[in-house]
């Protein structure tokens, strides 16, 4: 547990780098962006399917049930965001990982020679692989919910702490020793990176805190990678 706050603490003393701040501002407002486009859909469908008034069993003629659902669904989407968050943002954060585990890299790890350029097409494509498998994912574990009573905040982070461990420790340590290795480094520490990802997953269920997460994921798994790789 040592090694994980410690790798969480270095990625969030990184804030004063100029560089990891534009990239988190940016990983929001596409983050934000997203989720605002969502809602604009979510309410134009509403005010197109549902009448200003219709008319109720018993109750006569009711007006404004349209105002009432669009209110609605502003609390629909702060819920729904807890739960989109994990795809969406951190799919937006694998189109750039590469600035921020650079930006990493030259400040805790500056006589390390270059690593291997992801392409955008690589970024891209990682990406929205992340996004299915997250999606598709939180999408099963939905069923299993109601079964689950109190203990749903625990089945969230354990689900999503293991696909983020094991995606962002694979995507940073790829660049420094292949696609197999990290592999097999991830085998060997899973439970470590597993606990690292839960450490990521918890805030991640805090609307607006979450947007802030996925950048400071991809920093902690650095340094938890470089910190594995030379013990």
């Amino acid at each position: 547990m040592g090694l994980i706050l410690s790798s969480f603490t270095a990625a969030l003393a990184q804030w004063s780098d100029a560089r990891f701040r534009r990239v988190v501002v940016i990983a929001v407002a596409l983050t934000l962006a997203l989720l605002i486009a969502l809602y604009a859909l979510m309410l134009g469908a509403i005010q197109w399917f549902i009448p200003d008034t219709t008319t109720l069993p018993i109750l006569g003629p009711v007006g404004g049930l349209d105002t009432l659902l669009s209110i609605g669904s502003i609390l629909l989407m702060l819920a729904a965001s807890v739960f989109l968050m994990v795809p969406v943002a951190s799919a937006f954060t694998g189109l750039f990982l590469e600035d921020v585990v650079d930006a990493v890299e030259d400040r805790h790890f500056p006589t390390l020679p270059p690593a291997r350029a992801q392409t955008f097409a690589e970024g891209l494509i990682g990406a929205v692989n992340f996004f299915g498998i997250a999606l598709v994912a939180n999408i099963l574990a939905l069923f299993l919910w109601p079964f689950a009573g109190p203990l749903v905040p625990v089945l969230f982070w354990s689900l999503n702490g293991y696909l983020l461990g094991r995606e962002y420790f694979t995507l940073v340590s790829q660049r420094r020793i292949g696609r197999g290795e990290a592999k097999a480094l991830w085998r060997a520490n899973r439970a470590r990176i597993w606990g690292a990802g839960i450490l990521m997953a918890a805030p991640l269920s805090i609307p607006l805190v979450n947007l802030l997460i996925p950048v400071f994921g991809v920093a902690t798994f650095t340094h938890l990678f470089h910190r594995l790789n030379h013990r």
